[in-house]
């Protein structure tokens, strides 16, 4: 019982700025904009939507299959993907590529510039839904525009429910691709501003959408979630941070949450609040795969939070 994660895979460099993009760029001169921000600290991570989500649906005990192509420089994430034990046989290589780039700059109000290089994700459609077997569930997250459009079809076609996760791939498509997307998805995923993005793209509200999918999820922060389904909104309330670090890789962990729980057949209010606290846990650790929560501190922390017990 497999869930294909179709999606990036990244080295994310992070860069953190210490003091507030406001006060250094004028409002007036933008159109003239040449800035440049001193960042002693400077990290360097493994990333990328499918990375991400894989790596957290490992921690959850799923059994995760990345989907992704990767460059000439892939091999030190592909060491550490074989220390975690996390299956490559569907991450394909394309010569003379990078492997996609991202380039983070953070200040201290965690605003964030981001420059991102998509190297061998431009050939995401060289991989193939059926390639993959024993997959009962999927998800198409931010990739290569026709690797998105293509496993989103290929998913559709095979009659595998799948998540439908834009993220900051949504420029690429025009509102008919999107509603297709939502046509073709049993899932939807986004956050607040993609939510509002969605909806002026398409022309249809979040009700109207959510009709369309058997869950409609919105992410909030720290405001919690708001998932439509079966014709009502269930407010799903945050887990409280330890501390809050580092927001990269915090959608990405919500949504191996909203995977685990799909999977194992759990209801809206379980699976919210599970994907809530994977965003929790994640974002007191720096980097999108640092945290390292054994099951059973999960459950723990379930618990704590929520008041009641759940089995990973």
């Amino acid at each position: 019982m497999h869930t294909l994660i179709c999606g990036s895979m990244a080295y994310d460099t992070i860069m953190v700025f210490q003091d507030q993009f406001k006060k250094h760029i004028l409002p007036e001169q933008i159109h003239i904009l040449n800035v440049a921000f001193l960042v002693p600290e400077m990290r360097r991570e493994f990333g990328g939507c499918a990375g991400n989500i894989a790596y957290n649906l490992k921690l959850l005990g799923g059994s995760p299959l990345i989907m992704a192509t990767v460059g000439d420089d892939f091999g030190p994430y592909a060491t550490r993907l074989e220390r975690l034990g996390l299956p490559q046989q569907h991450i394909r290589h394309v010569p003379d590529s990078f492997t996609g780039q991202a380039f983070i700059t953070t200040d201290l109000d965690d605003n964030q510039i981001t420059a991102f290089h998509p190297g061998a994700m431009g050939f995401s459609e060289q991989n193939r839904v059926g390639e993959a077997e024993g997959v009962t569930l999927g998800i198409v997250s931010p990739d290569g525009r026709n690797g998105m459009l293509q496993h989103a079809r290929e998913f559709h076609e095979a009659g595998i429910p799948f998540v439908f996760d834009p993220g900051q791939g949504m420029p690429m498509f025009g509102g008919e691709d999107l509603l297709n997307f939502v046509e073709q998805a049993d899932y939807v995923t986004v956050n607040d501003y993609e939510a509002k993005l969605l909806q002026d793209k398409t022309g249809k509200t979040i009700a109207e959408l959510a009709q369309r999918t058997r869950a409609f999820i919105v992410t909030m922060g720290a405001q919690g979630s708001l998932i439509h389904a079966d014709g009502k909104e269930i407010t799903i309330p945050p887990a409280p941070p330890v501390k809050v670090l580092d927001p990269t890789g915090c959608g990405d962990a919500y949504r191996a949450g909203l995977l685990h729980g799909i999977q194992q057949g759990w209801d809206w209010d379980t699976t919210g609040r599970l994907a809530s606290l994977l965003g929790a846990v994640k974002i007191a650790s720096r980097g999108g795969q640092n945290h390292k929560p054994t099951r059973e501190d999960l459950a723990g922390l379930f618990k704590k939070h929520f008041g009641y017990s759940i089995q990973l």
